[in-house]
């Protein structure tokens, strides 16, 4: 389980220069925010925003698609990386975070699956509570839901933490 010391509790300044990290963050966040409200089309991982996400990590109408979402996001401010639609490879030890921040990513581990096997983007920590957005959840919190959602966690429910943003490569 995650039990690194958490920064970022009441999220990052506005007051920041826009090629900061910080102003990366912010842009991330945003995006994702932009997206809630996003619906499957029949509810079977299809509609087409969400094949928007899928043809963007290599992957078909049908598959799931909460790592998508997440590299989709990433794309948009200018990122190579991420870039996957399996929830495992958004946790690379080089990776690997000790804190979390606005736009790191999460990862939920499930034992039935023995691996992480749904991903979501910090927007903010507050208290023991980190607050998410994700795809491919519903509103009780399903890894194989119907959109994109605002969700809550307890941070020690969270598996692991990586960060894409420090040291990240944008695509020039």
């Amino acid at each position: 389980m995650f039990s690194g010391y958490l920064l970022g509790g009441q999220g990052i300044a506005n007051t920041v220069d826009d090629t900061s990290e910080s102003a990366c963050r912010l842009r991330l966040v945003s995006i994702a925010e932009h997206e809630l409200g996003v619906r499957e089309g029949s509810g079977h991982n299809d509609g087409e925003r969400v094949e928007s996400y899928l043809a963007y990590a290599g992957l078909k109408k049908g598959d799931p698609w909460c790592a998508a979402f997440i590299s989709w996001i990433f794309a948009r401010e200018g990122f190579a990386k991420p870039r996957s639609g399996w929830s495992p490879d958004l946790f690379p030890s080089s990776r690997l975070a000790r804190s979390a921040l606005p736009a790191d990513v999460i990862g939920i581990y499930f034992e039935d699956k023995k691996r992480i096997a749904h991903v979501g983007l910090i927007e903010k920590i507050k208290g023991d509570w980190c607050f998410s957005i994700e795809g491919n959840t519903n509103i009780s919190g399903s890894i194989e839901g119907d959109g994109v959602y605002r969700r809550r966690r307890i941070l020690k429910t969270i598996h692991s933490i990586s960060d894409w943003v420090k040291n990240g490569r944008r695509v020039p």
